[in-house]
């Protein structure tokens, strides 16, 4: 650079002062201080984003006096330092979500202050239909001697477990020899009831 240059003279090798950038800066906000207020201080919890303008020296003052959690018992300042790895944002156990919560807009406003969502194309239809509806299983095809025990207990092919069960429980207290008096003719049938019922169990039946 040139000696004699018009830029020369802009080069700044000391910093100013406080007193003479005090003309271009704000006033120290310290009680009855005039240096230039050059330097940020938060104005505290519930005020973030706010700050007070100071002085080098009485921002280092309020630095070593300043205490965020001022005011809070130690269970707040526990519970705000936890929810600070979160970013204070919502959680839920493993396993659940908004929707399991009522935190978010359900299908159809079933889940309490739940509105329900705008669907105009009727794109999750399919949601509320699968709550509402029960679809029946389709049961596998019998086979010979799984229906020939079921004949053998009186029920037909569509028969349920519980209906298995219970005419079970009732042929064998119709057919016990305490109830019949001894008949033999009971006991065959008894005895062939307690394999036609064996037979369903070992097939997954009952």
């Amino acid at each position: 650079m040139k000696l004699d240059s018009k830029y020369f003279d802009c080069v700044r090798v000391k910093p100013l002062n406080e007193e003479a950038v005090r003309e271009h800066g704000p006033i120290c906000q310290w009680r009855g201080c005039q240096l230039a207020g050059l330097h940020r201080a938060p104005k505290g919890r519930g005020r973030e984003g706010q700050y007070y303008f100071l002085c080098l020296a009485h921002v280092r003052e309020f630095n070593a006096s300043y205490n965020y959690f001022e005011g809070m018992s130690n269970s707040d300042i526990e519970a705000y330092q936890k929810e600070s790895v979160i970013g204070h944002r919502p959680t839920w156990r493993a396993g659940a979500n908004a929707w399991a919560h009522g935190t978010r807009y359900g299908m159809g406003g079933s889940h309490g202050s739940a509105r329900p969502m705008h669907d105009p194309h009727a794109f999750f239809v399919w949601r509320g239909e699968r709550g509402s509806a029960t679809v029946s299983q389709p049961r596998r095809r019998l086979k010979p001697l799984e229906l020939k025990s079921l004949e053998a207990l009186d029920l037909g092919a569509d028969a349920s477990r519980q209906q298995i069960k219970g005419r079970f429980k009732e042929l064998v207290k119709r057919h016990h020899p305490d109830s019949n008096g001894g008949d033999t003719r009971s006991e065959d049938k008894l005895r062939e009831i307690i394999q036609a019922y064996n037979y369903l169990k070992q097939a997954g039946l009952v």
